[in-house]
């Protein structure tokens, strides 16, 4: 019998759009952009087939940020390559700055903070079973994210706070690491929650009531909440309301 396939969530949402780009919510889980070796829907793909009239007439995409298959929130994407190359050039210049909703295990003692931490691939320097896993080292690159704790609240008997997020800087798992670094790691994160082997589980064998009871919930915690971009045109100020799942989590 082969394993269950992993689940996916396919329905995005515009959110705005223009002539040069459109931003939308990303459901979770749903990947971004097709991966060598995988037949599964992407974001890419259903933007694709939404703009399907203007991708005839010469539309080429190009995603300016990414998110992970489970974080849910916003991604803007250029219609063309001239709005690609500026949207490119305010990331890389920084004119991009970013918002996250977290809600993470425990509660800090703090109510705002600032960690510079830098990254690396954890499978540079030590054995790792996940090829993917990050971690601090002091040989990583430059990583800067702030926090800000918003509301404390326990459910069940799990303490758990919803936290505002800004990275500064764009590494490849970047909140998630340097929340797991803090002693707070985000809710439902099955590679730097307390057992990375949920990871390992989860990809061999599915969403279990095993894992449930472990994680709490399906997908990692973790929502990109607003984006604010600056643009030769003016600021843009892109909001994605926070994904009905992770509602349910505050509320239920």
């Amino acid at each position: 019998m082969g394993k269950e396939p992993i689940d996916v969530n396919a329905s995005f949402e515009v959110i705005d759009e223009t002539e040069l780009w459109i931003a939308v919510n990303k459901p979770a889980p749903l990947i971004v952009h097709p991966t060598s070796g995988k037949s599964e829907p992407t974001l890419l793909g259903g933007v694709e087939e939404l703009l399907r009239y203007e991708m005839i007439n010469g539309a080429r995409l190009s995603i300016i940020n990414r998110l992970d298959r489970e974080t849910s929130g916003v991604v803007l994407i250029a219609k063309a390559k001239p709005s690609a190359r500026e949207l490119g050039r305010a990331m890389e210049r920084r004119k991009i700055s970013k918002e996250y909703i977290a809600i993470v295990h425990g509660w800090p003692d703090w109510l705002d903070l600032e960690l510079s931490a830098p990254l690396l691939r954890k499978g540079e320097v030590t054995e790792s079973p996940i090829w993917v896993k990050q971690m601090v080292h002091p040989e990583g690159r430059e990583c800067i994210t702030k926090f800000r704790v918003l509301r404390k609240f326990q459910r069940g008997g799990l303490k758990c706070s919803v936290l505002r997020v800004f990275p500064e800087t764009g590494r490849m798992h970047q909140i998630r690491v340097h929340l797991a670094h803090l002693g707070f790691p985000i809710i439902g994160d099955k590679i730097y929650g307390e057992d990375e082997s949920c990871y390992l589980e989860f990809i061999d064998t599915g969403w279990s009531e095993r894992l449930r009871k472990l994680l709490h919930i399906e997908r990692h915690a973790l929502h990109a909440s607003r984006m604010i971009v600056d643009t030769d045109g003016g600021l843009l100020d892109i909001k994605a309301p926070l994904a009905s799942d992770l509602e349910c989590f505050l509320e239920c």
